[in-house]
C-alpha cells in the first residue's frame, strides 16, 4: 500500500512538474522585444462585439477574449490562455499513455516530446490553433475510451469536443472527414450501430447551431473567407512544403513520432487501434489535396507521440543508456534548434544568423518571398509606436464624438485599440470583422487614417478636397516591423458628408465579401 502511494505521488509529481514547465517555457522563451501578434489584436477586440459568429473565425475565441478582458486584458493574461491550453493538451497526452498502460518513462517521454516541438511555439500565440490541437487530442482520447469500455458517456465527451472544436476553428471538419472512412473500414465500425452515437451527434449539432444559423443568415461568410485565403495565402503553398513541414514540426521528437506511427502498424498490442493511423493518413491526404497550411495538421500528432512513447517505454525500460541517449537527443536537439522554433532571438540577431533561418525556410512569408525575419515575428513589431502616434492625433481632436479612426487592416485597428492610452478609442477598418463594427451616430467631421506602407497616395491628394486641414502625424519607424512606413494622418474639418462616403465604402466592401 505504501509503495503504491509512493508511486502515485511520484507519477503525479512528474505530471505537475511538466505542466508547470510547459507554462513557464511559454513565457521564458519569448524575447521581450516582441509585442502581441497582429491576429491576437483581432481576437481580443471580438470581446467587445460578442456574437454567434464572425467573418474571420467561429465565436469560441471571442469568449476566451471576454474572460481575458474580465481579468484585466493584460499581456500576461493574453499569453496565459494558450499556455494553459497547451498544458491541458499535454495532460490529455499523459492520459492517453495512462490508458495504454504506459509506464512512468513513457509518460515522461510524451511530455518531453510535446515540450520539445513546435507545439511549444504554438502555445505562445493567442490564436484558435492552441484549442484546435487540444480538441483533436481530446477527441482521440475519448474515442479510445469508448472503443475500450463501450460506455456512452465517452461518446458525449467526444461530441462536445467536436462541437467546441467546430466553434473554435472549422478546421476540425477535416478530422471528421478523416475519421469516418478510417473507422468504417475497421472493426470499430460497430460504433455506427450504437444509438447513443446519434444522440451525441444531436448534442453536437445543438451546441453549434447558433453559429450555423449565423452563417446561414449572413450568407456563409466562411466560404468568402476561405476564397480570400486561397487567393492571398494558400496560393503560395505547395504540397512538398506541406509534407516537409510535418517532418520539421517534430524533428526533435522524430524517433518518438516515427515509433508511434510504426507501432500502430506493426505492434501486436496496438493493432486494435489502427484506426488512428488510418485517420492520420486520410486526413493528411485531404489537407494535401486542398493545399492547406502545414500547421493545420498539428492536432494529429499528440496521439501519435503518446503511442510512440508507450512502445519506447516498454522496450527501453531499465535500458538506461539507450533511454538516456533518447532524452539527450530530444532535449539537446531542441536546445540547438530553439532559435529557429521559438522567438528567443531579437530581429537583429536573426539578421545576423540569416543563412541559418533561410536554410529551413523560416524567412519565407505568405507572399512566397524571403524577408529579413520570419513573418510571425514581423507581425509582432511596431504596434506600440503606431498606437502612440495615433494617440497624438486623437489628442488633437476636440470633438471626439465626430471622429472616425480608420486603419487599412485589422492588425492596425486592433493594435491601436489595445495599446492606446485612451479608453474606447474604437479604431475600425474595412478589413475582416472591423467592417461590421463602425459606429457613426452623428455627423463625422474628422478622420484619422492609418495607411499601410507603400500606399499609393502618401500625400493624401485624394482626401485634400474633402477636408479643411490634413496633417501627417508620423509613420512607423520600428526596424523589421511588417508595418514599417505605415503613416498616421489627421484629417480635420470635413466640408462634405463623410458619413455618406464611409457608408458607401462599407456597403461596397460588404458586397465584395
Amino acid at each position: 500500500m505504501k509503495d503504491k502511494k509512493l508511486h502515485w505521488l511520484t507519477t503525479y509529481g512528474w505530471l505537475v512538474f511538466f505542466l508547470v514547465l510547459k507554462i513557464f517555457l511559454s513565457f521564458a522563451l519569448v524575447n521581450s522585444v516582441y509585442e502581441l501578434h497582429r491576429d491576437e489584436f483581432l481576437h481580443l477586440d471580438q470581446a467587445n462585439h460578442l456574437a454567434a459568429g464572425f467573418t474571420s473565425v467561429p465565436p469560441l475565441t471571442s469568449l476566451f477574449s471576454w474572460l481575458i478582458k474580465l481579468c484585466g486584458n493584460s499581456v500576461l493574461m493574453v499569453k496565459l490562455v494558450p499556455a494553459l491550453l497547451g498544458a491541458i493538451t499535454l495532460l490529455y497526452c499523459w492520459k492517453i499513455v495512462d490508458f495504454l498502460n504506459g509506464n512512468l518513462l513513457a509518460k515522461c517521454l510524451v511530455a518531453v516530446a510535446c515540450l520539445c516541438s513546435s507545439l511549444l511555439r504554438l502555445n505562445t500565440l493567442y490564436q484558435p490553433n492552441s484549442f484546435d490541437v487540444l480538441a483533436w487530442t481530446a477527441i482521440f482520447y475519448y474515442l479510445l475510451k469508448y472503443f475500450d469500455k463501450n460506455e456512452a458517456r465517452y461518446l458525449y465527451f467526444f461530441a462536445v469536443f467536436v462541437a467546441l472544436g467546430f466553434l473554435n476553428k472549422y478546421n476540425i471538419l477535416f478530422l471528421i472527414i478523416g475519421l469516418f472512412p478510417a473507422i468504417l473500414i475497421t472493426s470499430k465500425r460497430k460504433i455506427f450501430t450504437d444509438r447513443q452515437l446519434y444522440l451525441a451527434i444531436l448534442l453536437a449539432l445543438l451546441i453549434i447551431s447558433p453559429n450555423v444559423i449565423w452563417q446561414i443568415n449572413n450568407h456563409f461568410p466562411v466560404f468568402t473567407h476561405m476564397k480570400r485565403l486561397q487567393a492571398t495565402q494558400l496560393v503560395h503553398v505547395n504540397r512538398l512544403d506541406f509534407f516537409i513541414g510535418q517532418f520539421l514540426f517534430f524533428i526533435n521528437a522524430i524517433f518518438i513520432l516515427l515509433t508511434g506511427m510504426g507501432s500502430l502498424v506493426f505492434y501486436k498490442d496496438f493493432r486494435k487501434h489502427r484506426w488512428i493511423i488510418l485517420t492520420y493518413l486520410f486526413t493528411i491526404l485531404v489537407f494535401s489535396y486542398f493545399k492547406a497550411k502545414d500547421y493545420y495538421a498539428l492536432g494529429l500528432y499528440p496521439v501519435l507521440l503518446a503511442f510512440g512513447a508507450v512502445y519506447l517505454g516498454r522496450i527501453l525500460w531499465e535500458k538506461y543508456l539507450l533511454c538516456g541517449l533518447l532524452f539527450v537527443f530530444t532535449i539537446g536537439s531542441f536546445i540547438y534548434l530553439m532559435p529557429l522554433i521559438m522567438p528567443v532571438y531579437s530581429p537583429k540577431e536573426i539578421v545576423a544568423h540569416h543563412k541559418r533561418f533561410e536554410r529551413v525556410g523560416a524567412l519565407r512569408w505568405e507572399d512566397g518571398k524571403n524577408h529579413d525575419i520570419p513573418q510571425d515575428y514581423a507581425d509582432m513589431q511596431g504596434w506600440k509606436e503606431m498606437a502612440r502616434l495615433t494617440d497624438l492625433a486623437y489628442a488633437r481632436v476636440k470633438d471626439k464624438s465626430a471622429l472616425v479612426i480608420r486603419a487599412d487592416n485589422y492588425g492596425e485597428a486592433g493594435a491601436v485599440n489595445y495599446y492606446s492610452r485612451f479608453k474606447n478609442i474604437n479604431a475600425v477598418s474595412y478589413n475582416a470583422d472591423y467592417l461590421y463594427w463602425f459606429k457613426m451616430n452623428k455627423p463625422m467631421k474628422h478622420l484619422i487614417l492609418i495607411k499601410e506602407p507603400n500606399e499609393d497616395d502618401p500625400e493624401r491628394k485624394n482626401e485634400r478636397p474633402l477636408f479643411g486641414k490634413i496633417t501627417k502625424i508620423g509613420e512607423v519607424t520600428t526596424p523589421y516591423a511588417r508595418e514599417k512606413g505605415a503613416g498616421i494622418f489627421l484629417l480635420e474639418d470635413a466640408n462634405t458628408d463623410i458619413n455618406k462616403i464611409i457608408q458607401s465604402e462599407i456597403e461596397e466592401e460588404k458586397n465584395d465579401h
